[in-house]
Order: C-alpha cells, then structure tokens, then sequence
C-alpha cells in the first residue's frame, strides 16, 4: 500500500472534524474540490471508506473516527513543532487571521492593525468582523477578540483596551424642550431604537449606588448595524445605547446628546484570546504590538488602562 502524505491526512482531519468541506476549505484557504480530491485520493490509498458523505451531511466512517482519534494528537504536535521553528526566523510572515465582534472593530482594532501591518509586512493579516460567537479554532482563526466574560476558560487572553463604558443617546431635536432624563423610568418617554445581535435583541443593562434596571428598548425601529443605529438616532428615531467610543465622533460634534450617564458604569473591556496551541511567530509579534501600544496609545474610552495582564 502507498503511504498516505501529511497533507491528505490533514485534510481529512479538516474536513472531519468541521464537518463540511466547505469550512475546512475556508479554513486552509484552499477550495472544497481540492480537499475533496485529498480525501478522495486518501481512501483509495488507504483502501477504505472514511467519509460517509450525503447532499445533507457528512461525518466519518467508524475507519474515519479511530483514524482521526489518532491523528489529532499527531497533528497537534506536529503544528506545535512547526511553530517554535517559527520563533528562529528573524521575521514572522505567514497568515495571521483575527475573529472581531463587528461592533468593536473600528475603535478597538483599526489603530493596531495600522501599527501592525506597518511594522510587519511580511505577514498577510485577515481581519474577519462578525458580531456571532464564534469557534475561533474550529473556524480556523489564530485568535480573537471579545468581552472577557464570553471567553472560553481554557483560552489564553489578554486586555486589548481600558474599561469599556455604554452611552444612551439622543438627537438634540429629540430631547429639546423635554424634562430632563434622571431616571431609568424617564426613558418611557421617548421612542428606543433596539439593536438585534445574532443572539437576539440587546436589553440595556443599567447601574447605580447598587441598583440594577434592565431597559427593554421597544422600538418602533430594530437594527442590526451600528452605523445605522447612530445616524438614525442623530436624525431623532429615538434614544440609542452603544459602546461610548463608538458614538465619540457624534458626541464631539453634537450631533448626539448624551442622557443617564451616571447610570451607565464602567466594565471590563474587550480582550484578545487564543488557544496556546495556535501560537505561531506572527501572533507572537501581533501581542508584542498590542503590548508596545498599550504604553503609548491607549484606544480613546475615557478611562485609563495600563496594559493589564495576560491569564
């Protein structure tokens, strides 16, 4: 029998384990005809079926299952040797790619990236923005970024800013000639523009001197879009609550009027996390940035950060 190469065996356990030739392809950054040919080219080597594939689904053959409980490990340790080869080159280069919340990306990210890329060319960095939970190894990310509490204990992580701080909003035209807002229950008073994450509608979660209100936002208007939730709430659709640094440039300008303030406390802020297994040269020269930023440049939140520590 041929020996079956590396590179079909890691397909396979791509594919396998994925689920779909579709993610392990987006995965590899190749195209799903060339992993199926890979896996195709495996079973006739091998002389066995290790794929049961439909229109529908696909998953391993009872062959498949003991031939990937094995190689998991195997290929475990392979990509971890690989990567401390990585650590003698003079330069990292190579794919680095970063799952993001969408709502974070520009105020949290972009100034980073700018650094990054200016002092590592030789890297290709793909930033993927998407608001949905997602699987940053499954997927085929080096790392991602996200609030602390939605990290998976048994990630490394690290602080990718300050403290982080919501804001209420509204369009001077909205607010203008109304009482003022002081209260939570003063917010009946105006329309609320709600705001539909991929897990469903975002309830504002407010505090103060130790109570706690949940705001329900009752529309009449839904969005899904950040961009759109600003300008809509700065031409009077209605109070909007949102990260403060997003709504920066319409504070500064007056475009947006801030409200209930003094309920909206500070809390921990986003943070960038990977599984150790996965770090590569190129990653390990993404966090030396973050860490060199962190000393001069903190993202603009109105609140001071240090750099914090990794866990």
């Amino acid at each position: 029998m041929e020996r079956a190469g590396l590179a079909d065996l890691d397909a396979f356990a791509a594919v396998a384990r994925l689920g779909s030739f579709r993610k392990a392809a987006k995965e590899r950054g190749v195209s799903p005809s060339a992993l199926s040919h890979c896996v195709r080219r495996l079973e006739d080597r091998l002389g066995v079926r290790l794929l049961n594939r439909t229109t529908r689904s696909l998953a391993p053959t009872e062959a498949g299952e003991r031939l990937l409980d094995r190689l998991g490990p195997a290929l475990s340790s392979i990509e971890g040797a690989l990567s401390e080869i990585d650590g003698f080159r003079d330069r990292p280069f190579g794919r680095l790619r970063l799952s993001v919340p969408r709502s974070a990306a520009a105020f949290a990210l972009a100034p980073l990236v700018a650094r990054f890329t200016r002092l590592y060319p030789e890297v290709d960095l793909e930033v993927e923005a998407d608001d949905e939970m997602v699987d940053v190894v499954a997927a085929g990310f080096d790392a991602g970024v996200r609030i602390g509490e939605t990290i998976a204990l048994d990630m490394i992580s690290l602080p990718l800013g300050p403290p982080l701080r919501l804001v209420i909003v509204g369009a001077p035209s909205l607010l203008a000639g109304a009482p003022p807002v002081s209260d939570p229950a003063d917010l009946r008073r105006f329309p609320t523009i709600a705001f539909r994450f991929p897990g469903g509608v975002y309830r504002w979660e407010l505090e103060k001197a130790g109570r706690r209100v949940t705001v329900d936002p009752t529309g009449p208007l839904c969005v899904n879009d950040h961009t759109l939730l600003l300008e809509a709430a700065s031409a009077g659709a209605g109070l909007a609550c949102v990260l403060r640094p997003r709504a920066a440039d319409w504070l500064a300008d007056g475009r947006l009027l801030p409200v209930l303030e003094d309920w909206c406390p500070a809390f921990p802020g986003l943070r960038l996390y990977y599984p150790s297994r996965r770090m590569t040269a190129a990653l390990r020269a993404f966090i030396e940035t973050l860490r060199l930023g962190a000393t001069h440049s903190p993202p603009n939140t109105g609140a001071t950060w240090d750099g914090g520590d990794e866990e």
